[in-house]
């Protein structure tokens, strides 16, 4: 059970108009404490990098506090979770972005730290040929025990992903522009209640009677940012789930699409994401699983010895040289590398036929 008074303070910060998840991160670090923000004088305040003195009043006058403690209320009402990003619990991937939310809600049984997560998402306007797409993948996720698929529930693409999972049994988040006391589209109620048997709900929003429809562009990053690829199955030229394939782009995951036909306009955003080389054409799971390095691994053995005047090369040594600094999580290793994921994983595997990292649980690696 989680302390409602510090939660109450954590809340409240993620209120404060104008913060933002990254200069509230750096007030906890330069204050020290959530609740010392909350009594610190202004003019100390605005001498924290990233502040000033608009946001230090902002932090003094403004009253986050009771708000936050009407959605405490809320938060036992709906029987919702809740994540701080310093919590143990809090989605790894998720937090290796630097705008990462500060606070995130949950429902259901879900576990954000799935080995395999995959975003599926795509046009609102799905064809037949883009929901058999998404039912061919997920059942082939269903033959193994480590996916999770992540979508947005909204109609099109992204509530066929979630069907398909529910029909295969595979589990699956739906990560929604507004607080977790409602369901939008109204009419995929029943499937989010579904969906939280295995699996569940998200979402960086607190409970209002109204929500912002400029959400949707907002969540689109929590999509991107709690999983390993964001797969686009079908888009037109212009949409929410190209610009979820830029966030992934920019978080260093790896994007892939399904290729389309020509003249169909709900697939010249992937065949435009294919010609531009910002994701890989993806057919079948075995594609997908192909690029990312995830094959079901073959025996080996349990040490290998560490070769002699090893040879590496430039993407290898910075690896090698990220590793230096202690052990690594994936997500940290693309970050400090700028390298994409099914790079990175590549690069890991020969670095340990070389004997030159291990792997350890969690997809953390270090060097031998």
């Amino acid at each position: 059970m989680k302390d409602n008074n510090h939660l109450q303070y954590q809340i409240a910060l993620s209120l404060i108009p104008g913060i933002g998840s990254v200069n509230a991160k750096t007030l906890i670090a330069y204050v020290g404490s959530i609740e010392g923000i909350f009594s610190e004088k202004e003019s100390i305040l605005k001498k924290i990098p990233g502040i000033g003195e608009v946001t230090a009043k902002s932090i003094v006058n403004h009253d986050v506090l009771s708000r936050a403690e009407e959605e405490l209320a809320n938060i036992e009402k709906h029987q919702i979770q809740t994540y701080f990003y310093l919590d143990e619990d809090y989605p790894y991937r998720l937090k290796r972005c630097a705008d990462a939310p500060l606070v995130l809600f949950s429902k259901g049984n879900v576990n954000l730290n799935k080995r395999q997560m995959v975003a599926i998402v795509g046009t609102r306007n799905a064809t037949t040929y883009g929901k058999e797409c998404c039912q061919m993948l997920v059942d082939a996720m269903a033959e193994r025990s480590s996916y999770c698929v992540v979508s947005g529930l909204a109609y099109g693409i992204d509530v066929a992903a979630h069907k398909a999972c529910l029909k295969s049994e595979v589990p699956t988040v739906g990560v929604l522009a507004h607080g977790l006391d409602q369901v939008y589209p109204r009419l995929h109620k029943s499937i989010a209640e579904k969906m939280q048997v295995d699996g569940g709900l998200v979402s960086d929003f607190i409970c209002e009677p109204e929500f912002d429809h400029k959400n949707f562009l907002k969540r689109n990053r929590i999509i991107a940012g709690l999983c390993d690829a964001t797969i686009v199955v079908e888009s037109a030229e212009k949409g929410g789930s190209l610009i979820t394939a830029d966030i992934a782009d920019s978080y260093n995951r790896d994007v892939f699409v399904f290729p389309g036909r020509a003249n169909d306009p709900y697939s010249k955003g992937c065949n435009k994401l294919i010609r531009e080389n910002k994701a890989n054409l993806i057919e079948s799971l075995d594609d997908l699983e192909y690029f990312m390095s995830w094959q079901p691994e073959i025996d080996k053995p349990h040490k290998i010895q560490r070769q002699l005047f090893v040879e590496l090369t430039p993407d290898e040594e910075k690896l090698v040289d990220a590793l230096r600094d202690g052990e690594q999580f994936v997500d940290q290793l693309c970050q400090r590398c700028q390298l994409p994921m099914s790079k990175v994983s590549s690069l890991l595997l020969d670095l340990e036929f070389k004997g030159m990292v291990i792997s350890l649980p969690g997809k953390m690696y270090k060097l031998c």
